[in-house]
């Protein structure tokens, strides 16, 4: 990853970050337990299911993954 792309990466992040926090304000968050649970909560509902789309799609030239017989 180049030094760009990080920065690009960290300020998506952050932007994510906020949202979800904003989202978040609602929920008990008191303790390292309860935030745990939220931020799971939030990734499992918003995060993880777009990531797996996207890595899921096939790119330009890429070969689909075949298991071994």
């Amino acid at each position: 990853m180049t030094p760009e792309e990080q920065t690009m990466l960290d300020q998506h992040i952050q932007a994510i970050a906020q949202i979800l926090y904003r989202e978040a304000e609602s929920r008990p968050m008191a303790t390292l337990g309860q935030i745990e649970t939220v931020i799971r909560a939030q990734f499992q509902e918003h995060v993880g299911p777009q990531l797996g789309i996207f890595l899921s799609q096939r790119l330009p030239g890429q070969a689909r993954a075949t298991s071994a017989p």
